[in-house]
């Protein structure tokens, strides 16, 4: 019997790793080897990352609420354990965007919590 190969499925496999690495540069975008550990790399990269950008997003709202509650003579945890106290239910995303892009509904949390 005739030695079987899937040559269309291995090209196929191939192609889909080499098209994953557009935008690469040099033989990380054209070299069937080098661009699977190029693409293998990236892919754990996002994986890390998207847990990362989590705790990024984070730090950046409480820094913004930090500095609209100095505003009014306050530390971001005394602001955030009185927000807690009085069970004003919204969280440091919605916080920090009114602390930056609405200072006048943030001065009325900050009045409500004092």
């Amino acid at each position: 019997m005739p030695r079987s190969v899937n040559s269309v499925a291995s090209r196929a496999r191939r192609k889909k790793i080499l098209k994953q690495t557009k935008g690469y540069f040099g033989r990380r975008k054209n070299v069937y080897t080098v661009a699977k550990n190029a693409v293998e790399k990236g892919m754990v990269y996002s994986y890390r990352d998207r847990k990362n950008k989590k705790r990024t997003f984070r730090g950046l709202w409480i820094q913004r609420i930090n500095a609209g509650a100095r505003q009014y003579g306050m530390s971001y945890s005394q602001f955030m354990g009185k927000v807690k106290a009085n069970n004003i239910e919204l969280n440091r995303k919605v916080l920090a965007d009114l602390a930056m892009n609405n200072p006048e509904a943030f001065k009325a949390v900050v009045d409500q919590v004092k």
